[in-house]
């Protein structure tokens, strides 16, 4: 028997199961995605709710960036929560996000920070939530959908 987690598709990211590729096929232009930490209240606040376990945030952001396009009309295009009192400052769990976003596209991609309950009200607002079990703190980041 296959594990229902991994497709059975060629060039597809085994992260990237039916229900989290549906998600993304079915967003639209404009639509958000959100991928939070293990800290993140995913399960009470979520509309749509995709759990990877046992996975960071840059490997799910990879995974997803490998088929997801990034808004080219909207800057910033990702948002990340930032820390209380120190929404300005750079964690290393953003610069690590960072990377793999300008890596995904191909340019840098402007990003921003969002005070903690602003986060938590755009996230509730999410086209989907894909919670990981990043264990740094503040590793969750809001990432608005492009056209193909």
């Amino acid at each position: 028997m296959t594990d229902a987690r991994i497709p059975v598709l060629k060039n597809i990211d085994p992260l990237l199961d039916a229900a989290l590729l549906g998600h993304l096929a079915a967003m639209g232009h404009g639509d958000v995605l959100a991928i939070v930490d293990r800290n993140y209240p995913a399960a009470s606040t979520a509309r749509r709710l995709v759990s990877l376990p046992g996975v960071d945030v840059p490997t799910a952001a990879r995974a997803i960036l490998s088929v997801l396009p990034v808004d080219t009309f909207v800057e910033p295009a990702v948002l990340r929560m930032g820390a209380v009192g120190e929404e300005g400052v750079v964690q290393e769990v953003h610069a690590d996000l960072q990377a793999v976003v300008d890596e995904a596209e191909g340019r840098p991609v402007p990003s921003a920070p969002v005070e903690r309950f602003e986060f938590y009200r755009r996230a509730a607002a999410a086209y989907v939530v894909v919670a990981t079990t990043e264990a740094r703190p503040y590793g969750c980041f809001l990432l608005t959908k492009g056209v193909v």
